[in-house]
């Protein structure tokens, strides 16, 4: 699904200030989640120092079972989140965020979900791996060069290197294609 009116793709400098904002962002919901959750998780590119991205902090609230994900999505609409489903990608509930609150994108995820395995594979590794961070940065920057305002062609072309971290840091072969399969066909919210 395309917007009317598309957003244009802007990829920043690494900003100090990104760990702040989530911090901030993650004591919210945490009074809201409370022991629901079991970790309140900054992933995505604003989550590992010095490494390019979109300014917008990406953060996962994981929850124990599926029964929890209910509950959830109920304590998170007392802050203003709206839920937004799945947008194709199993084991990760996505949210519109409150009127007026940093620029960012929450998820609700399953414990051991492979969403949740993806983000926190990704971020660690490209945390542990400072040449990856740089070649990951000049690839990111690119493509909104490339695609402007074309998230899924900036999105696709980010995936084959994706994949590869994945891969190598032991993915099967099922789930890696099931995350080729979500990044060409679903809406992203990243």
């Amino acid at each position: 699904m395309k917007e009317d009116h598309p957003r244009t793709i802007t990829v920043v400098d690494y900003d100090p200030s990104w760990p702040f904002t989530f911090e901030i962002l993650k004591s919210r919901v945490l009074q809201a989640i409370g022991r629901l959750a079991v970790s309140v998780e900054h992933v995505g590119s604003t989550s590992v120092p010095g490494l390019a991205a979109k300014p917008v902090i990406d953060m996962d609230v994981v929850v124990a079972a599926v029964a929890d994900v209910s509950m959830a999505i109920e304590r998170l609409s007392t802050l203003g989140y709206v839920h937004r489903g799945n947008l194709g990608i199993e084991g990760r509930e996505a949210f519109y965020n409150p009127p007026g609150s940093p620029p960012h994108h929450l998820y609700v995820c399953v414990q051991g979900a492979t969403a949740l395995a993806n983000h926190l594979t990704i971020r660690d590794y490209l945390r542990s791996n400072s040449a990856a961070a740089r070649t990951y940065s000049t690839l990111k920057k690119q493509l909104a060069e490339m695609f402007p305002t074309d998230m899924d062609r900036y999105v696709q072309g980010k995936t084959d290197f994706l994949v590869a971290i994945l891969r190598e840091s032991g993915f099967s072969e099922n789930a890696l294609t099931a995350i080729s399969d979500a990044n060409a066909t679903s809406v992203p919210a990243r």
